[in-house]
This record gives structure tokens, C-alpha cells and sequence, in this order.
């Protein structure tokens, strides 16, 4: 299997967990070492909303996403790049990853036509037609200059019957040919992108078809797409199950649009080594917190005059400062204050989460780790 050829890339595997498949490793990119395994927040618009890149900071997430399709629409990737790239225009200085534009292939259907060439989307701002092909969506991430791009794909919903999906799947294979094709400044890197549904011999089958590519030009990572989009979460988890430890050892493994705690440990666990998800900071402003012991709905009135923080075990900024009764009444009076202190809690969270269960992984303690962070959710009151 070729390994990584690119001087700004590299992946190292720190340590394996007992059971030999969950595992903390290194990848390094130009912008900052990741250390693995790791959420990476979104930032669809060139901000993760409602809070700053300094509250970032603090927080301490590796990587922060990138959206391809919103980003060449509003402000367009030419001005991006003009002001000196998306690092520069947002503030941010660590790693991004940006996505291809793929999944709005799947949100977007009533909006848009697919041919071979690529997707005419009918554009949410104005109505008018925006071509996306797996070129174009690579001139937008290089304008970008994110640090890892990813290549085109069809995003299938996740009760596709099989035949569509295998067509489905062979253009994403074709796709990504083309995406392979299309040169990146120095310091990028392009991950592949594996389809299948919930079709264990279909992942397979995609894999086999992006690693005939990978022996030509390695790709610096691979991730698994089409999961969460959908189909009952039995199936998701029988094919990750299987699979993520089927991909190539010496690159990261993404497991794309996956974020509750649940599902991060249960991907931990099979050998993943980056999420991403909207859910923390989705939740976060509808007023519900993810804590050690389970979700908390901000709303109900027992919080009200609770003297506690949000989290007694979170060291974030928002619980070393406000009491869950300051929280609720910003809430309820829909202050934007009350967003971001949330949002700060719910990412400080789920970030912390991966970073306690690298450290689990590193001192071989992680099946303990799991297994106790999975009692207290079901266990202990919020």
C-alpha cells in the first residue's frame, strides 16, 4: 500500500486499544499537528455560529470545517482568495477541512439536477443555476486553500433501493477520478470519499476502486460518507462495525456527519479517528445540553433557580462562571448571550469527549473509560 508522499502529510499511530481496532494516532498538516481521535466543529460560513475564533481557542478543537457549496455562493472562493484565504479571512490559524459540496447533494434534491458532468443547483439565495462538478468543487476548496479537501460525491439517502445505489456509487468512483485530476496548491491534501449505504459488500467494492486510484497518487486520508443520512442507526453501526477497520492503516479515518456522544464512542471504538456534526452547536441554540450525565433540556422550569452549573465535571467557561438559572432565563428571553454560552458548553463537551478518550487510548484504558461514560448518560440524572 503507498504511503503518503506529501511533505505536508503524515499520519502516526500512537497507540491501539485492547481490543486492536480503536486507536490514537498524529496527523500532521501544514497548519498544525491533529491528534487523533478528534470532532471537528463546522463552520458552514466561515464561522462556527455564535462564537469567535478566541472562544474557539479556549475550547480546543483541532480542525474546523469549511462548507464548499455555501462558501463559493457567499462571499465566491475568488474573493476568499484574494484576502489571503479562508485562514486569514475568519481568523482561524489551525487546520481546516472542507467539505466538497456533496452533501447538498443529498439536502438540496428538490433544488438540483444531476448529470455525469456534475450538479446544477438552483442556488437558496436567488434562485439561479450553480454548477458544481468534482473540478469545480476542487477550484473552490484550492481557492480556499483549506488544508484537506475533499473530493465530490453523491450523497445517497439511506433507504436507496441497491440498484440506484450502485449507479450512484460508480459515479462517485468516476468523480472522484476526475477530482484526482485537478492539482491543489502545495500544501493540500484530498481525501477520498467511500459510498455504499448500509451495503457491506458495496463498501467494500468502493473501497477497492479508490484504492486502484491511491496506488497511482495516494490520497492523504479516507472517509466513510452516506452514514447518518436516514437508515436505522442498527444498520449504521453493523456496517461501521465491519468496516472502518477495513481502511488503510496509515491514513485517517472520517466518519463524516456523525456527532452524538453515543455515536463518537461507538466510532471510537471501530477504529475512527475524525468527526465532524452540526449537533452540538444545532443543540446548543434550541436550548439543549449535552452533559456527562446525558442530554439537558435548558427549557424545563425545575432550572429556573438552579444554583449549579450545567456541567458539575466541565471546566468550560460557561460552567466556571454561570448557574444553570442565568442560563434558562437568557434562554427564555432569547438572548443571543445565551447561544453562545451554550454552544461554548455543548463544543467544550464533545470536543473534550475525543480528547479524554485519546487519553484513555493512550494509557490503555479505554473499554473502562467507555463503559463508564456510557452508565452515567444512562444512569445519572442531568
Amino acid at each position: 500500500m503507498p504511503k503518503i508522499t506529501s511533505p505536508y502529510f503524515s499520519f502516526i499511530r500512537e497507540s491501539q486499544g485492547a481490543s486492536g481496532v480503536a486507536r490514537a494516532g498524529r496527523f500532521h498538516t501544514s497548519h498544525g499537528e491533529v491528534e487523533t481521535p478528534a470532532f471537528m466543529p463546522v463552520g458552514t460560513q466561515g464561522t462556527v455560529k455564535g462564537i469567535t475564533p478566541a472562544q474557539l481557542r479556549e475550547i480546543g478543537p483541532q480542525v474546523i470545517l469549511g462548507n464548499t457549496y455555501h462558501l463559493g455562493l457567499r462571499p465566491g472562493d475568488a474573493l476568499v482568495a484574494q484576502h489571503g484565504g479562508l485562514h486569514r479571512f475568519m481568523g482561524w490559524d489551525g487546520p481546516i477541512l472542507t467539505d466538497s459540496g456533496g452533501f447538498q447533494v443529498f439536502s438540496l434534491a428538490s433544488l438540483r439536477k444531476m448529470t455525469e458532468e456534475g450538479v446544477t443547483f438552483q442556488s437558496h439565495l436567488d434562485g439561479s443555476p450553480q454548477f458544481l462538478s468534482p473540478e469545480r468543487s476542487l477550484e473552490i476548496q484550492r481557492n480556499l486553500g483549506s488544508d484537506i479537501c475533499m473530493a465530490l460525491d453523491e450523497c445517497p439517502p439511506g433507504r436507496l433501493e441497491r440498484t440506484k445505489l450502485e449507479i450512484s456509487m460508480a459515479r462517485t468512483t468516476r468523480w472522484l477520478a476526475r477530482s484526482r485530476a485537478v492539482p491543489l496548491q502545495p500544501h493540500q491534501g484530498l481525501f477520498a470519499i467511500n459510498q455504499g449505504g448500509t451495503h457491506l459488500d458495496l463498501r467494500r467494492s468502493h473501497l477497492a476502486e479508490a484504492l486502484e486510484l491511491d496506488a497511482k497518487t495516494p490520497f492523504q486520508g479516507f472517509a466513510v460518507g452516506g452514514l447518518s443520512v436516514g437508515e436505522p442507526k442498527e444498520q449504521m453501526n453493523a456496517v461501521l462495525g465491519e468496516f472502518v477497520q477495513e481502511l488503510p492503516e496509515d491514513r485517517p479515518r472520517y466518519l463524516m456527519g456523525v456527532g452524538t456522544p453515543e455515536d463518537l464512542l461507538f466510532g471510537i471504538e471501530q477504529g475512527v479517528d475524525l468527526f465532524d456534526c452540526v449537533l452540538p452547536s444545532r443543540e446548543a441554540r434550541h436550548g439543549r445540553i449535552l452533559t456527562s450525565r446525558g442530554k439537558l433540556n435548558l427549557k424545563n422550569a425545575r432550572h429556573r433557580d438552579a444554583d449549579q452549573p450545567l456541567d458539575p465535571d466541565c471546566a468550560c467557561y460557561t460552567c466556571r462562571t454561570f448557574s444553570r438559572a442565568y442560563l434558562h432565563h437568557l434562554f427564555r428571553c432569547g438572548e443571543l448571550l445565551g447561544f453562545t454560552l451554550n454552544t461554548i458548553h455543548n463544543l467544550s463537551y464533545t470536543v473534550g469527549l475525543t480528547r479524554a478518550a485519546r487519553q484513555a487510548l493512550l494509557e490503555n484504558r479505554f473499554p473502562v473509560f467507555a463503559q463508564t461514560a456510557r452508565a452515567r448518560w444512562q444512569t445519572e440524572e442531568p
